[in-house]
Parts: structure tokens; C-alpha cells; sequence
């Protein structure tokens, strides 16, 4: 993992930025040329990481799963790439058959030599890669296959997109990618400030889901799934193998049975493999975890009463 000479942690940009779009024209950054299609487009993914596991939320909550089929890489995840194998919920490339995902990047830009990541948001007819930044991947689900999904779902409503910006780069920095640089950290300093970091912002999202059932207005946005696949694996993983223990997500009233209702909307919960991310953390990052020995705990009961009101996926 890349750290600088201080000891913070530094997050490598994703390379591939293109948009989908309905109708190929141009995206947010101006970035089109692909238009939205049934079966085209192929999402790679692993259940292990909280960047693919937001692309999987969306797809499922939007119901795409027919519209944008996908691959599952295997949990444990060697050095040099992930990799396909023969793990319960993981899938073969169903694409080209490759053993590994810097086949595919290679196939498709041919001479990459960068860092291969999931997810992947990849064209079948033109052999590309569209995208490979999963923020910019659930917004195209949330809107460039509206024509076969669930129209009425948005999750980046308009009137709400300026709140919504200023949260997610506030979760994104000290708390998505706040866990990660609390655990590549490199040098004590670099660890204690993103660890103070990451629960000063715990403790106002605390308090802020105290006075209000979501991040942003009166239901649930992008905002909401962003925080949500950091919270559901920070007990059993960022406590613990990223040394991120002051408190454990059960201890703030607020944000566990935030985390509970949002993974009781329907379509969620089988987006959680609790197993590939255990064995994904501890299995691959052998600096931190030399053994590779995967705990055997916590028991976490995401699907106890919440408390919350009826949580629901759509306006």
C-alpha cells in the first residue's frame, strides 16, 4: 500500500472515466460516447470491498440485475491482482473466462500497468473499460438504464445533490477511506490522526442520525448506501484489523440501528457476504495479519428490530 514520508496512506485515483449515459451522449465530466443497453454492459465485482458493494446496492435497489450482468472475483485477493476462483458466491469471468482481473484491464488497454481495482463497469461490444470509480458507477445505475429499472428510484434526487455532495466528501474522507488510512498507516502519527479523525465524524453522524432517519432530507439517497457498506464491516473488521477501537459500530445507539434498517431494505442483505469480507481482510493483507488466520467472530444480528420506522428503497 502506497504511503507517503509522513505515513498517511495514499488512495491511487481510478483511471477510467467515461460515462454511460441514455443515450451516449455526454456525462457529468463530459465524458460519453456509451449509451445505456440491456446486456452491454458487464459490472466486475467482489463482495469483500465497500467500493463494489455500493454497485451492487444500486443495482439491486434499481432492479438491474438482468439489465447489467456480473462477475465475482474470488475473496482472497494476492498481490499482483484479483483473481476468479472457486469460492461459494464468487463466479468465473463470465465475459472472456480470464483467470484474472488484470487479464481484463490488459485486454482492454492494452500495456496498463497501473493498479487493478474492483469494481469495473465494462463494455462487451466495444472491449473497453467505462469506469472503474464506483461514486461515479452508482450514479449511472441510478440513471442512464432508468428505461428498464426502477424509474421512480433516485437516489441522487436534484434539489438534494449540493447537501448530498458536502456529506459524501465528509464520509469519504475520515470515514470510508478514514478506516483505510487508520490501517496502512506507516507511522503512529499518521494512524492517530486518522483515527481521531474517523471517530470525531462517527460521533456527529451519531448525532445527526439521532435527530433524523438519514444522511440527507426524509429518505434514503446515495449518501446512505456510501456510509452504509463501511458500517457494515467496521465491527468485524475495522475495530479489530485496522486498529480503529475506541468504540465498535453496536456502541452508538443511533448509527447500529441505522446500519440495521438500511440492511433490512429489501434486496440488501444478499449483497452482504459477511464471509468473503472477513476472509478478503484478513486473508490478503498479510502485512497487517502475517498469519492470515480469519477470526471466527463477532456474531452481528443486522436483522434485529430496528427501531427506525419502516425503512423503505424508494421516494
Amino acid at each position: 500500500m502506497e504511503t507517503n514520508s509522513a505515513g498517511d496512506f495514499i488512495r491511487e485515483a481510478s483511471t477510467f472515466r467515461h460515462w454511460v449515459t441514455p443515450d451516449g451522449g455526454p456525462g457529468p465530466s463530459g465524458e460519453g460516447g456509451f449509451a445505456a443497453e440491456p446486456g452491454r454492459y458487464h459490472l466486475y465485482v467482489s463482495y469483500a470491498c465497500p467500493w463494489a458493494h455500493r454497485t451492487l446496492i444500486v443495482r439491486a435497489l434499481k432492479g438491474l440485475e438482468s439489465v447489467v450482468p456480473v462477475s465475482v472475483v474470488h475473496p482472497l485477493m494476492p498481490p499482483e491482482s484479483w483473481v476468479f476462483g472457486d469460492y461459494p458466491g464468487a463466479t468465473p469471468d463470465r465475459v472472456h473466462g480470464f483467470q484474472t482481473l488484470r487479464q481484463l484491464y490488459e485486454h482492454a488497454a492494452p500495456g496498463f500497468a497501473g493498479l487493478v481495482t474492483v469494481p469495473v463497469l465494462y463494455d462487451t461490444r466495444r472491449q473497453v473499460i467505462v469506469n472503474n470509480e464506483s461514486s461515479e458507477i452508482i450514479r449511472m445505475l441510478n440513471g442512464a438504464f432508468d428505461a428498464w429499472g426502477r424509474r421512480e428510484l433516485d437516489l441522487y434526487p436534484e434539489p438534494l445533490r449540493a447537501e448530498l455532495d458536502a456529506v459524501n466528501a465528509l464520509v469519504y474522507e475520515h470515514v470510508n477511506n478514514g478506516v483505510y488510512r487508520a490501517g496502512f498507516a506507516s507511522t503512529q502519527g499518521a494512524y492517530e490522526a486518522a483515527y481521531d479523525r474517523l471517530f470525531e465524524t462517527l460521533d456527529d453522524l451519531e448525532q445527526r442520525l439521532g435527530r433524523q432517519r438519514y444522511l440527507v432530507g426524509d429518505r434514503i439517497t446515495e449518501a446512505d448506501w456510501r456510509l452504509f457498506t463501511t458500517l457494515v464491516r467496521f465491527d468485524a473488521v475495522y475495530y479489530g484489523h485496522f486498529k480503529c477501537n475506541r468504540r465498535r459500530l453496536i456502541d452508538y445507539p443511533s448509527l447500529w440501528a441505522y446500519t440495521r434498517a438500511l440492511y433490512q431494505v429489501p434486496g440488501v442483505a444478499e449483497t452482504v457476504r459477511m464471509d468473503h469480507i472477513k476472509l478478503h481482510y484478513y486473508g490478503s493483507h498479510r502485512g497487517i495479519n502475517p498469519t492470515g488466520i480469519v477470526p471466527k467472530g463477532p456474531e452481528l444480528d443486522f436483522g434485529a428490530p430496528h427501531g427506525r420506522g419502516d425503512t423503505q428503497s424508494s421516494p
